[in-house]
């Protein structure tokens, strides 16, 4: 029997290559996608894209969609609650039995991971783990991924790059120092098109503002899409 899985989505082109490639895996069911939403400004955390775009993309992929809802200023405990409630509660209603992560190199982040759904029965999985970052995003790329830069941090990256496109000239042209796939922070995406959507998410490119020492590229929808 196949295991059920709800990948935890970010918006960015790491968990859409993680869905991805789970999507190629026979022993898995892809049961839906899960995504932490801010409360105060109903934008996907860390990311700041609008609920209309994660739903889009859930849409394209053709899986249902769990929005978990945190508050803006969250401590790490409350978090914790919050998620592990929410794994008792889908582990119960439907039958989840893992939740998949884009995360790449950084232990620390999978222990956390590992050691929050541990008493919840919930089965952590990393199927793009451990894939060398520069490799990894050429992969992505040349695979017909698509992703625009929404989040990025200045004291990393450039403001200039705010709102680009990440493809093969942006790894040309980032600062050598930055990860490729940005595991240390770097920067964050979202993914429009690539071979996990059913079709493309349509978007133009808003306004940069800088909030709490980052710059956030705001993404529309253009109406049409779906």
């Amino acid at each position: 029997m196949r295991k059920k899985v709800l990948v935890s989505w970010s918006t960015g082109k790491d968990s859409a290559w993680a869905l991805h490639i789970l999507q190629q895996d026979p022993d898995i069911e892809v049961a839906g996608l899960f995504c932490t939403v801010t409360e105060t400004f109903q934008r996907v955390n860390m990311h700041g894209v609008r609920i209309k775009l994660l739903e889009e993309q859930a849409s394209s992929a053709n899986l249902p969609l769990h929005i978990v809802h945190i508050p803006s200023s969250c401590t790490d405990d409350l978090y914790k609650k919050i998620i592990k409630d929410f794994a008792g509660h889908i582990r119960q209603e439907n039958n989840i039995e893992c939740f998949a992560f884009g995360d790449l190199f950084l232990e620390e982040v999978r222990r956390y991971r590992e050691e929050l759904l541990f008493e919840t029965g919930i089965i952590p999985l990393f199927p793009i783990w451990g894939i060398p970052t520069h490799e990894l995003a050429n992969r992505m790329i040349s695979s017909g991924l698509k992703a625009r830069i929404v989040c990025l941090d200045p004291k990393q990256l450039p403001r200039k790059f705010a709102g680009k496109e990440f493809d093969a000239s942006f790894l040309n042209e980032k600062p050598a120092h930055v990860d490729s796939c940005a595991e240390n922070g770097e920067f964050h995406t979202f993914a429009f098109d690539g071979p996990m959507f059913n079709e493309p998410i349509r978007v133009e490119v808003g306004k940069t503002v800088m909030r709490d020492s980052y710059c956030f590229t705001d993404l529309l929808p253009i109406s049409g899409n779906g």
